[in-house]
């Protein structure tokens, strides 16, 4: 195999939840561009039909699909809905997320109800949506799992960074208990990206945001096409030795020695 063909994912069948928003149009597009056969999912099922048809047209198969990721049926319809669509799941791209939803609270005052919505939403789905495409990979003979979690799970950010440093211990329990199934569960923490929820979330002109951009020693942040070459390495023949493990794409703004 060329170094450039283990990069490739022919004949593979990838979920990327979360695949309407600014990220997840993102990865749909990269994964179906390297060969795989991609299941888009969001809340809304129109909105997810509606980002595969664009890709179907551009000659990439693509179905999209309705899912709650917080209840367990919804999640098992969404692994059914890619076997019926395309034979099966080999990876599974965990991108949903709360992120410009959550109030701006101080995480004294954030409420019980936004606590437990946030958790469940950012750490839970994951869980669940791990879950049930995880039968489909062990037949295929392995899989992939891909987290998204965040820089802000290693800085002090409230119940998000929370969530998504949760996340993380998630990816290293999933490694373990699925890594000598053949199923890698790693993660991807995005520093600063340049998009609408992004700038939502920090404005361009936030003190925060130029107090985090002057300490980061590259690259200072970047649209969120600097993401897919993680997730091509995560999800394809090129990261077979890879597990359990959180790759930051930030510029060095997180460092862990």
């Amino acid at each position: 195999m060329s170094a450039l063909d283990r990069f490739r994912l022919d004949g593979k069948v990838a979920v990327v939840t979360g695949g309407c928003g600014a990220i997840g149009q993102v990865f749909v597009r990269a994964l179906a561009e390297a060969g795989a056969a991609v299941v888009v999912t969001g809340t809304k099922g129109d909105a997810a039909e509606s980002v595969a048809e664009a890709l179907v047209k551009d000659g990439f198969r693509v179905t999209g699909v309705q899912v709650d990721i917080t209840d367990r049926e919804s999640t098992t319809a969404m692994a059914a809905h890619a076997v019926d669509a395309f034979g099966g799941v080999d990876i599974l791209v965990n991108n949903a997320a709360l992120m410009t939803e959550i109030p701006r609270v101080d995480l004294l005052d954030l409420s019980a109800e936004w606590f437990d919505r946030v958790m469940r939403v950012n750490v839970l789905g994951a869980i669940q949506c791990s879950a049930a495409v995880k039968d489909s990979m062990l037949e295929r003979g392995g899989g992939r799992i891909v987290n998204i979690v965040s820089a802000g799970a290693f800085q002090p950010g409230g119940i998000y960074g929370a969530s998504k440093l949760a996340l993380v211990s998630v990816t290293a329990t999933l490694a373990q208990r699925l890594g000598p199934q053949g199923i890698n569960v790693n993660a991807i923490a995005p520093g600063l990206v340049e998009n609408e929820p992004g700038l939502r979330s920090l404005p361009a002109d936030h003190p925060v945001r130029a107090a985090f951009k002057s300490a980061i020693p590259g690259k200072k942040q970047a649209p969120a096409d600097d993401l897919v070459g993680a997730l091509l390495l995560l999800t394809s023949p090129a990261g077979d030795w890879i597990n359990g493990q959180t790759l930051s794409v930030d510029g060095g703004f997180v460092m862990r020695l």
